[in-house]
């Protein structure tokens, strides 16, 4: 099993979205995933359908130790389980803030999904902050992938991203995290800047970068309303094919055979599943 952080302390960047739908699209292809919602935003609650309620964070899990068994609930998808945020978490950042172990406490909360072997992959959603809960996600994954937005300002924020995964690794917290991927989003091909964005990031962090690259549709801003993924809410537009591409590089760079998904009238329910190869 591997912990994946979706992370970028700037907001509006496509990362929710990204975490939503990348774990939809693995889930699409028989991989076992479990989302976990650490923003007190509960947007990735809320875009997959699930009403926000208090009691199912993981607050319980990280103050009071509570078992993280308890908080899972179905999404009415296959392979696909979650974790639901409420916004008792915002609290949890004094709280955390004044226990010793906060930066190991999240670490040992998803310890017992790891010897379970009931996923494949856990995807974190982090909050789009540089606080306790974000860092404490970054010390408890194994890899880190940071959606970023194809404008200037973004360049920025992964500026300061990659200072935090070089503190948490130097830090001895977290030696192991692995800066796995940036996916470009929001892209828009009428733009010259955002090709610029796209031709710096990958002129520095190439190896780093996903080829695959989001779009900016309306579709993919309209599904979470509805309470669906894109491949459920538009399975055929662009957005969803984007992240069923995204889906497919994140197995392949993980050793996945990953088989040609087979057309599906329904998007999705005659994709076959991808296997370790």
């Amino acid at each position: 099993m591997r912990i994946i952080a979706i992370a970028n302390q700037k907001g509006g960047v496509g990362k929710t979205t990204t975490a939503v739908n990348l774990s939809a699209c693995l889930a699409e292809r028989g991989i076992r995933v479990l989302l976990i919602d650490l923003d007190p935003q509960a947007n990735a609650t809320s875009g997959l359908g699930v009403a926000p309620e208090e009691g199912l964070s993981l607050y319980e899990c990280l103050i009071d130790q509570k078992p993280i068994s308890d908080k899972v609930i179905a999404t009415g998808r296959d392979h696909l389980a979650m974790v639901p945020s409420h916004q008792e978490l915002a609290g949890c950042e004094i709280e955390l803030a004044q226990q010793g172990n906060h930066l190991s406490r999240l670490r040992e909360v998803l310890q017992p999904l790891r010897s379970s072997g009931d996923y494949e992959f856990v995807v974190l959603d982090c909050p789009p902050s540089l606080g306790v809960i974000m860092t404490a996600a970054l010390a408890a994954a194994d890899e880190l992938i940071v959606p970023l937005q194809c404008e200037y300002f973004g360049l920025e924020g992964l500026s300061k991203i990659v200072e935090i995964v070089e503190l948490i690794r130097g830090g001895g917290t977290n030696p192991e995290l692995s800066m796995e991927g940036i996916v470009m989003t929001m892209y828009d091909p009428r733009t010259n800047l955002a090709q610029q964005v796209v031709n710096d990031v990958h002129q520095y962090f190439s190896a780093a970068v996903y080829q695959t690259v989001i779009p900016r549709t309306v579709r993919l801003g309209e599904a979470p309303s509805y309470g669906k993924t894109i491949v459920e809410y538009n399975p055929t537009g662009r957005g969803a094919e984007a992240y069923r591409a995204m889906a497919n590089e994140f197995l392949h760079r993980r050793g996945y055979d990953v088989p040609a998904p087979a057309p599906s009238p329904a998007g999705g329910s005659g994709t076959p599943r991808a296997t370790p190869a």
